[in-house]
């Protein structure tokens, strides 16, 4: 097997209602069957204009309780409650799960590579989104391709980001490794390979972090197409098997 790890080069700053799949298209005119196209979830919030001021944000009383508890902005506080449906931990940060099931940091909002003094959200249905640009490629291109939409996180128990996916189209979340056997005949119970992950974030080596970086890298080599229906969520913890969350929920119950 080899991997090829090709950045799609020249995307212009992207603005509310640009073509995403038209762009990469036109930047990448090589598209091959079973090639998977990673996407930086920024662009497709921008290309859907989930930019806002904070200034335009109005706080509630629990905005203001939390935000004195960290030394934030209330109205920051208030915006990330807004994109939530559960706060895991309040401080020193606001851990929640947003609006797709995806458990982060101050929900993905984020004002790196936005400018304007601007904020952004993520996408709120990114497997439609993720679709959405996957099939309108497909219709240009005739070529069987994957999408993973990613966001930047960071990770328990280790220091440093990576990418991970949070919205796919035409790919599975998880490998199953349950009922293959090892490399001594015994059968596997409870392998399960977070595949989308893995490939998000071999995609961020490439795409990078600052100004230079480029927003959409093309994956080659790897056969994980599938035309069955997928979803993000198939690879999101039930919050009862979730002994982190659970542990965390516990605390703040109890404050």
């Amino acid at each position: 097997m080899s991997l090829i790890l090709q950045a799609v080069e020249n995307i212009p700053l992207i603005q509310k209602g640009d073509d995403i799949a038209d762009i990469i298209f036109k930047n990448a005119p090589d598209i091959a069957d079973k090639d998977i196209i990673v996407i930086a979830s920024t662009i497709v919030s921008k290309s859907l204009g989930l930019t806002f001021r904070e200034e335009d944000v109005v706080p509630s009383a629990d905005a203001k309780r939390i935000a004195a508890l960290n030394g934030k902005d209330p109205r920051f506080v208030q915006a990330v409650l807004d994109e939530s449906i559960e706060v895991i931990t309040e401080t020193p940060f606001m851990l929640v799960r947003n609006k797709n099931g995806h458990v982060c940091i101050n929900a993905g909002i984020d004002s790196s590579n936005v400018g304007g003094g601007l904020l952004l959200k993520l996408p709120e249905k990114p497997d439609e989104h993720a679709a959405f640009i996957g099939k309108a490629i497909k219709q240009k291109t005739g070529k069987k391709i994957s999408v993973i939409i990613t966001d930047t996180n960071g990770r328990s128990f280790k220091s440093g980001q990576t990418n991970v996916a949070i919205g796919l189209y035409n790919i599975k979340a998880i490998r199953q490794w349950i009922g293959e056997e090892d490399l001594y005949g015994r059968i596997l119970e409870i392998s399960e390979e977070a595949v989308v992950d893995e490939i998000a974030g071999a995609a961020n080596l490439v795409m990078g972090e600052g100004g230079g970086g480029v927003p959409a890298v093309i994956i080659r080599g790897l056969d994980f197409y599938t035309d069955e229906k997928v979803s993000i969520k198939d690879m999101y913890r039930d919050q009862e098997k979730d002994l982190v969350i659970r542990s965390l929920l516990e605390l703040k119950n109890k404050k």
